[in-house]
């Protein structure tokens, strides 16, 4: 077998998603396969990102010259963060997914604290906890949007963001995680329909939508926290479904929103957490964390 780096290419992207989706599919609780659908963009362009921002910690494991598995890891200041590890179901339980975790834990070697989001997948689920990690079972909304459930007071202004608002951004990731997303915030203010931000007396946060998806939230108080979400979800277009994922106990008040607005509660996956307690108010995107 043969780790090699992912390139900046448009085909290594490509290939990282075929490998994803294989891998994804073949969990047990995964929707039946409806056809090839188009490419996500922005999974496309988080690949290629990473691959710049973080080639160290980004590596495809080949088998007689054919992709098998993927790994995709950051680093943001003390902060080590596993976006990616897929492998394909016919290669699973080969050990690629451990050498994949190897290298990509090596590349982490030294940050204070680590983050990644898990499958309901039980290997990954003892992979990721012989590594060390705390597993918090996480939960997600789902559903259409019950206007009526959208009050408001209003009292907090929230109003669109731009690259102006990155030390805001920062900042706040700052406090509630330990580190910022620096680069990151520039793939999602090209990839997401919106930024929201607020800035008040009584705190500041923001919050990335795109579509029904509620991407990445953080903010110094569940009161703006509350509010982002609240004004996030009125902007979900009519007729799509709203999406808010990896929530744990920590986040009852996004919960209480969901509720709220008519969204249904399921539990998926967990939040795995090394050297740090969950964040919060904090919904992380479950790509960049």
């Amino acid at each position: 077998m043969l780790l090699r780096p992912i390139q900046d290419t448009a085909a290594d992207a490509e290939v990282v998603r075929h490998v994803a989706r294989a891998a994804f599919a073949s969990l047990p609780d995964a929707p039946p396969d409806t056809g090839p659908p188009a490419p996500s963009v922005f999974q496309l362009a988080r690949t290629r990102h990473l691959a710049r921002t973080d080639p160290q910690g980004c590596w495809l494991a080949e088998l007689d010259g054919e992709p098998v598995g993927a790994v995709l890891a950051l680093r943001r200041e003390d902060v080590w963060v596993l976006a990616l590890l897929v492998v394909l179901p016919q290669a699973q339980g080969k050990g690629v997914g451990r050498l994949l975790l190897e290298r990509a834990l090596a590349y982490g070697r030294g940050c204070l604290r680590a983050m990644l989001c898990a499958s309901p997948s039980p290997a990954a689920v003892r992979r990721y906890r012989l590594a060390g990690f705390t597993l918090h079972p996480a939960m997600r909304l789902t559903g259409r949007v019950d206007r009526a459930g959208l009050v408001d007071p209003g009292d907090l202004p929230v109003h669109r963001g731009n690259p102006t608002h990155r030390h805001l951004l920062d900042s706040v990731d700052r406090r509630l995680r330990g580190a910022a997303h620096g680069p990151d915030h520039e793939l999602l203010l090209a990839h997401c329909e919106e930024l929201l931000v607020a800035d008040t007396l009584a705190g500041t946060g923001y919050c990335y939508r795109e579509g029904g998806e509620v991407r990445l939230l953080a903010a110094t108080s569940k009161r703006i926290a509350t509010r982002l979400l609240r004004e996030a979800l009125a902007r979900v277009p009519e007729g799509v479904e709203a999406r808010v994922e990896v929530l744990t106990a920590e986040q009852e008040w996004a919960l209480d929103v969901g509720l709220e607005v008519g969204l249904s509660v399921e539990t998926r996956g967990y939040l795995g957490l090394r050297g740090m307690r969950p964040p919060a108010p904090y919904v992380p995107d479950g790509g960049l964390l």
